[in-house]
């Protein structure tokens, strides 16, 4: 079994060094701007690994998730047309819901529960939108990625909930794409393609855990970017400031601009953190729920403390730029 494994390691890199030189022929480059976390031009897209991951985990073990699997496909489409050239708000959104509901065709996801589709489709799309934006310096979604499927991998092998060898390809996926990104100066940035690739990807995999062992607390799989991501969101709207436009105000994006902790080491206080996380909620006798709701409300304050010492250096940088 560690052959195709091996020939899927191989190709990945193939492919991913391919869209490298592409991407450098068709200019498919970020441009550092002043809400940008980087600056220096940097290749887009290399996300697009991920997408690849999954098409050769079909060609190797065969076609078993093909709502999954067309639902994957179109929304890390349009997320690559976006990167090449600004997709409305409108038409991701539309991608990205009929997307999630193809996800959620796949047989035996939601039987029965029919009134529970919409519910669950805000939830999906509002967790890809959640991952992109957090998608923002180098490496904390390779590493962030890395700290959910290892968790999701240990409880497949007690439980399995979803083909193993998928888990194995996209981590493999994962280490790949890192190794060009997790560093100091990424040789690519994932992009749109990449961070809603590969946050539709963890979706079906937390929905088909969530669907067999009927727990919710497993989205505490997601609990470091999920209060990040909600609280971000909440202060803005203190602030009265448009949603839809581009920011610097998540927690990983001050301790890199203003406190200028190095990206690596963001990247990796969140994947380590998310990862403590997760084993407790994996190894710790307790009660999930209970112990959810106790992370979540640490997590919280931590934010709100850590927000209202730092970000008025923030709001200096930005009467700078005035």
């Amino acid at each position: 079994m560690i052959l195709p494994y091996l020939l899927i390691t191989l190709a990945l890199l193939g492919l991913e060094l391919l869209y490298f030189w592409i991407a450098r022929h068709f200019n498919i480059v970020d441009r550092p701007d002043q809400r940008s976390s980087h600056e220096r031009v940097t290749l887009r897209g290399g996300g697009i690994i991920f997408l690849m991951a999954v098409w050769l985990w079909v060609a190797f073990f065969g076609f078993r998730y093909p709502w999954f699997l067309a639902g994957l496909t179109l929304v890390a489409g349009v997320s690559f047309v976006d990167d090449i050239r600004s997709v409305s708000n409108e038409v991701r959104l539309v991608a990205q819901f009929l997307a999630v509901f193809l996800l959620l065709l796949e047989p035996g996801l939601i039987p029965g529960l029919y009134w529970w589709v919409p519910v669950a489709a805000v939830v999906c799309v509002g967790i890809l939108n959640a991952y992109n934006f957090m998608d923002g310096i180098n490496g904390i979604t390779g590493a962030y990625s890395f700290a959910v499927v290892l968790p999701l991998m240990l409880v497949n092998r007690k439980a399995e909930f979803i083909d193993p060898h998928l888990l194995n390809v996209l981590l493999i996926s994962i280490l790949i794409f890192c190794f060009f990104n997790f560093r100091k100066r990424a040789r690519c940035f994932a992009g749109d393609v990449g961070a809603v690739g590969i946050a539709f990807i963890l979706v079906f995999a937390l929905a088909r855990l969530i669907r067999q062992t009927c727990d919710f607390s497993w989205l505490m799989l997601l609990a470091v970017y999920g209060v990040d991501s909600v609280l971000t969101i909440v202060h803005r709207i203190l602030l009265r400031e448009h949603l839809g436009q581009a920011h610097r105000k998540h927690a990983y994006q001050l301790m890199a601009n203003e406190l200028h902790i190095p990206h690596v080491v963001v990247s990796l206080i969140y994947a380590g953190l998310q990862l403590l996380i997760s084993a407790g909620l994996l190894f710790l006798p307790v009660n999930h729920y209970v112990y959810a709701g106790v992370v979540l409300v640490l997590l919280a304050v931590a934010y709100v403390l850590f927000i209202r010492k730092y970000y008025p250096l923030h709001e200096a940088y930005l009467k700078s730029k005035l």
